[in-house]
């Protein structure tokens, strides 16, 4: 049921980003295009890929974005989650559960993301995972919007 996104893909994922966004109370903070993903997913110069699940009838389910990093004090490559979403009415159903697997398993270093502090159901499959919040960091950031 996994599978590389493809250029078709594209306006799904978009949509999905917007109703993370939405879920997330941050959709005004969504300018993405679907010229702009696929540009960093299919681009000559391509940042990002995306894991995909698709039930069949050519709507997609979920989806995990990510990019690889790379940790110095390890001397490794990582993977950094950017966005992990599954449709409200196909959760529950460990597509989430799924793609993080798939992606831990495609790397020796690790697999990090962020988690809104509300958001305990996904905190919550997280930690049933292994997965342990990391005490200590505080995540900063430039905006140059």
């Amino acid at each position: 049921m996994i599978r590389l996104a493809v250029e078709g893909d594209v306006p799904e994922i978009v949509a999905m980003i917007r109703e993370l966004a939405e879920f997330e109370n941050l959709s005004d903070q969504v300018t993405i295009t679907e010229d702009d993903l696929s540009a960093a997913l299919f681009g000559p110069e391509a940042m990002a890929q995306d894991f995909v699940i698709d039930e069949g009838g050519g709507r997609l389910v979920a989806h995990a974005l990510w990019y690889r990093t790379f940790s110095t004090f390890l001397g490794r490559t990582g993977i950094w989650l950017e966005d992990l979403y599954v449709r409200p009415e196909h959760r529950r159903k460990g597509y989430g559960s799924q793609l993080l697997a798939h992606l831990r398993g495609l790397t020796d270093g690790r697999l990090e993301w962020d988690v809104l502090e509300w958001n305990e159901p996904a905190m919550d499959l997280y930690q049933r995972l292994g997965a342990r919040p990391m005490a200590g960091w505080t995540r900063y950031r430039w905006f140059d919007g």
